[in-house]
């Protein structure tokens, strides 16, 4: 099952963002406030960001952070599948194909859906491969101002 955040995943979904940080799809540190702030304000109801819960007979498995644009390369709304969480014990369940088919499904209108993937995080490349994702040959480059 694939639901929206409510007020009362909090202390769930700042546990799982930690979990998520130390595995090695993640390259990078990120502070903890930073899950705080992202969880309240998709809570608050932004217009920038959602945040699902993926559960497995009625077990918190993972989450999902979601992030909405406008790309001009694509011709209007690009949904940035900026983070997919599934714990250890429930990848292999099939809850990755469920929530990109929740995704797109809930974001009928979307023209394009993005997101990244660490070299070392094969397993979950496969899975996008698999789902018709194809890599792009980017560089991408950032500037933090905090």
């Amino acid at each position: 099952m694939i639901r929206r955040f409510v007020p009362e995943d909090r202390s769930l979904f700042l546990a799982m963002a930690e979990e998520f940080y130390h595995t090695s799809a993640v390259d990078h540190v990120v502070p903890h406030e930073n899950f705080e702030h992202t969880f309240d304000m998709i809570v608050a109801g932004t217009p920038y960001a959602d945040g699902v819960i993926l559960e497995k007979d009625g077990q918190p498995a993972g989450y999902a952070l979601l992030s909405l644009t406008y790309s001009n390369e694509a011709g209007g709304l690009c949904v940035l599948l900026e983070e997919i969480y599934v714990r250890e014990d429930f990848r292999g369940c099939g809850l990755g194909k469920e929530f990109f088919s929740w995704t797109e499904n809930r974001y009928p209108q979307a023209r394009r859906f993005r997101l990244e993937v660490t070299a070392s995080n094969a397993r979950a490349a496969a899975l996008y491969t698999r789902l018709g994702y194809k890599k792009l040959d980017y560089v991408q480059m950032i500037k933090d101002r905090y």
